[in-house]
């Protein structure tokens, strides 16, 4: 009921704007968004590469309505990547794309912006030795962002996808995109979705995130462990015994177990941590809360303590 309500509430406009006028609730965002412009997302970026890990950037916004939007989203992402390469960082930082921020969800050919703003930011990407993930949304885009993964991967073959284990249809997904070179990320994911598409109890949902790891693990691409819970890392670590080091990696939340995070790296694993960074942060941070009752007791924490 709590998670349902706070992904409800990612949509509102109304709950948008009481919680970024809350005077507290800005200290408590820092610690999932790693700040509001470029600079903040470098020097995260380098604090997290300093021990170990890697990095996945995010420039946060969605749903974008306005063409203009869209472009601004794009030279924001073209910034990153030339700020990336001028501070020696692009050996271990990528980034991660929403297509709704690039023009997905324009009323007039939505798709094929998105795929021509996607393909400006993989050009940018490959010039300066890095990749690009294409986020997954939720199930009404599915079709559209893997039809666009298929363009984009003609020219650029290392674009990551991301497959989220509570849609049903996400089995036979990643045996699609189980194939050499293919990088897949694969989360549980974070948006409200019906019955009829997804399953509803967690531990569905985990049983799901199971098969469709084996289904990776066992093919010929790069997965990558999109997961916090203790399990079914401990589940990934083992189907993955059998693979080198370097063909797969674990994925966390900024601001979330970073400890853990630390040891799986200096176990020798690739870890990579993925940084949101940028003004529009309010619906990734209700999602943020929603996948994780401890997240809304430090919430809750932080807005009642005046110290």
């Amino acid at each position: 009921m709590l998670r349902s309500s706070l992904l409800l509430a990612s949509r509102s406009a109304g709950a948008r704007k009481l919680v970024e006028s809350a005077p507290l609730t800005r200290p408590v965002v820092e610690r999932f968004v790693a700040g509001s412009d470029v600079d903040a997302a470098i020097r995260a970026t380098a604090e997290v590469l300093g021990d170990g890990r890697l990095v996945t950037l995010d420039h946060l916004g969605e749903d974008t309505v306005e063409e203009s939007q869209a472009d601004a989203t794009v030279e924001a992402y073209l910034t990153l990547l030339a700020r990336l390469e001028a501070q020696g960082l692009t050996e271990g930082a990528e980034v991660s794309v929403k297509l709704s921020a690039v023009g997905q969800s324009l009323p007039v050919d939505g798709e094929k912006i998105a795929l021509e703003n996607a393909r400006r930011i993989c050009a940018a990407a490959a010039v300066v030795g890095t990749t690009v993930t294409l986020d997954m949304e939720d199930h009404t885009t599915t079709d559209s962002t893997l039809g666009i993964l298929r363009e984009l991967r003609v020219d650029f073959p290392w674009v990551g996808a991301v497959l989220q284990a509570y849609l049903k249809r996400t089995e036979q997904d990643c045996r699609d995109l189980a194939h050499s070179g293919s990088r897949v990320r694969l989360c549980k994911g974070a948006y409200q979705e019906p019955a009829s598409v997804a399953y509803q109890d967690k531990h569905d949902v985990d049983l799901s995130y199971v098969r469709c790891l084996k289904v990776l693990m066992e093919g010929k691409g790069y997965p990558m462990v999109a997961s916090h819970d203790p399990r079914l890392i401990a589940i990934a670590a083992d189907l993955a015994s059998r693979r080198a080091k370097d063909t797969y990696e674990f994925q966390m939340l900024y601001g979330i177990r970073p400890e853990e995070q630390r040891r799986i790296a200096a176990e020798g694993n690739r870890m990579r941590v993925y940084v949101p960074y940028g003004d529009e942060w309010y619906g990734y941070f209700m999602r943020r809360l929603a996948e994780r009752p401890a997240n809304v007791a430090f919430f809750v924490r932080s807005l009642l303590t005046t110290s």
